[in-house]
């Protein structure tokens, strides 16, 4: 019987869906991002997400940077899905070494991250554990009409993005590996994991031009995301730009590395990937523009379901990788 080290996390979530009943007329849920139920008319959207101390706090993270990401891990998901989020749970895994200050620091960094996005923490539960636990349950509302899943992409629709890559994965080699980097460009580095922003008001401005297919964080690396998306729509996309942050193209020159890779097979980001009708593309981009963000063009749906890099004449595959838990 296979160890959970070899199953890996997507496999080990389809076996936990396997032996559970699925609420009838559930309007999304197990499989996307947030689950969302209707309750007279209005659509209610719920989302938990766990941080652990040993795989989601990097070397160089405080306490305080943790519980404020944690909060940012919730709320990203349901930009990616159009919800406005409204109030937040939050449970709390302590070692019993920690002392007074750094509960302390917990609790500012939930509230930080917390008011940050105009919600507020209403309660939760607090337990002994061997690792630092935050977990975070948040819910908020929604119109059925704006909610965007992972399974409406079709060939033909824009694929696009609401920043540039790159910056976290270079971080992460810093603080994880000790690689070095110019003063100018480290501090950048290393905050783009140290203090993650969630796309909030660009995912609520995306959701209401109607035109959007589907939606995903980019929380577990570019090149997953756009396999998540392609196994829930049932199409391939074609990748012909990768927007790099220049912070990242002078990192890999530096130690060596292909900055597409960099792009590509992060994590850590908590920008948006969403499909779009190709006809709905201007008004995208205004209404991003408008939220104070930006949005931009990467490649296309396509039929066959493949993902490929196309740029400057050369073709390759995208692999299926990056951050899974279980498996790294």
């Amino acid at each position: 019987m296979a160890s959970l080290n070899m199953l890996g996390e997507k496999e080990i979530i389809r076996i936990i869906q396997e032996e559970l009943d699925i609420m009838p007329d559930l309007i999304m849920g197990l499989s996307d991002d947030v689950s969302a139920i209707n309750m007279n008319g209005k659509v209610a959207i719920l989302k938990t997400d766990m941080l652990v101390g040993k795989t989601d706090v990097p070397p160089g993270m405080s306490l305080r940077q943790a519980a404020r990401k944690a909060v940012i891990m919730n709320i990203s998901d349901f930009a990616a899905k159009g919800a406005s989020p409204l109030v937040m749970l939050a449970s709390l895994g302590l070692p019993k070494e920690l002392k007074e200050r750094d509960v302390r620091e917990i609790a500012a960094g939930l509230n930080e991250g917390a008011r940050e996005y105009g919600i507020y923490i209403i309660g939760g539960d607090t337990n002994e554990s061997s690792d630092l636990i935050i977990n975070c349950s948040l819910f908020g509302f929604c119109d059925r009409k704006h909610l965007i899943s992972r399974r409406g992409a079709r060939p033909g629709d824009i694929l696009a993005v609401t920043g540039e890559f790159g910056k976290t994965s270079a971080g992460l080699r810093i603080l994880l590996e000790g690689l070095s980097a110019p003063q100018e460009i480290k501090s950048a580095l290393i905050n783009a994991v140290l203090l993650p922003r969630a796309r909030l008001n660009e995912g609520l401005a995306l959701s209401r031009i109607g035109g959007v297919t589907s939606s995903i964080d980019s929380s577990d690396g570019l090149a997953w995301s756009l396999y998540e998306l392609s196994d829930a729509s049932n199409v391939g996309f074609i990748v012909d730009y990768v927007p790099l942050a220049e912070e990242a193209v002078k990192f890999a020159g530096i130690h060596n590395f292909d900055p597409i890779d960099l792009g590509l097979y992060g994590g850590e980001e908590y920008e948006l990937v969403v499909t779009i009708k190709p006809q709905f593309w201007k008004a995208a981009k205004r209404a991003v523009s408008k939220a104070g963000g930006s949005l931009i063009k990467i490649g296309t749906a396509i039929k066959e379901k493949k993902v490929e890099l196309r740029i400057g004449g050369e073709k390759r595959p995208i692999e299926r990788r990056g951050w899974e838990h279980f498996s790294g």
